[in-house]
């Protein structure tokens, strides 16, 4: 039964290899597993809704990607949010463009009168990319050592946008950025 929908973010191989490196050294500690279970796919959100028609938003979306070439990314900081999901994250520096396009993207979901969440309302969000949910809270400070074993920052391009549908994933379509060919 779904959860709800997402729009994401997608890197290009080699970011996502560095952030896939991060979730399978927790599954090997045994640390998070939640992640790799569900079959997510590294991403940054820059929108959720628990309910969602996909037609409304493909075009809104093959739109937006067709004039957004590949965004530079640079995950520079780790973090947590303070709630019970216990996830841990990586932070991009937030670029211009990144915070520009996600701003872009609420507007024009605004305009189809869909609900904007206040997390994702462009004065409130946050870029982040999961690396660990569901962490023991006698494992956090673990997890956030095995974490600063990672050589920061990692850098590459946001280079494919999509729909998915959670939990598990299913990803409903998704558009590389610069290009209106379906990915």
């Amino acid at each position: 039964m779904s959860q709800g929908f997402a729009i994401e973010l997608y890197f290009d191989p080699a970011l996502e290899n560095q952030v896939l490196k991060a979730w399978n050294v927790l599954a090997r500690r045994q640390i998070s597993t939640q992640l790799i279970e569900i079959e997510s796919r590294p991403h940054v959100t820059l929108f959720s809704s628990p309910i969602i028609e996909p037609a409304k938003l493909e075009s809104i979306i093959k739109s937006l990607a067709s004039k957004q070439e590949p965004l530079p990314l640079s995950f520079s900081t780790i973090g947590s949010f303070c709630n019970d999901n216990n996830a841990l994250f990586l932070a991009p520096t937030p670029s211009v463009s990144l915070l520009q396009f996600q701003s872009l993207l609420c507007e024009a979901i605004k305009k189809e009168g869909i609900d904007l969440a206040e997390e994702y309302r462009a004065e409130n969000w946050i870029p982040y990319c999961a690396v660990a949910q569901e962490v023991p809270k006698t494992r956090m400070a673990e997890a956030f050592c095995v974490l600063r074993e990672l050589k920061l920052p990692v850098s590459g391009y946001a280079m494919d946008i999509g729909l998915v549908e959670y939990s598990p994933v299913r990803e409903l379509f998704s558009f590389a950025l610069g290009n209106s060919v379906e990915a």
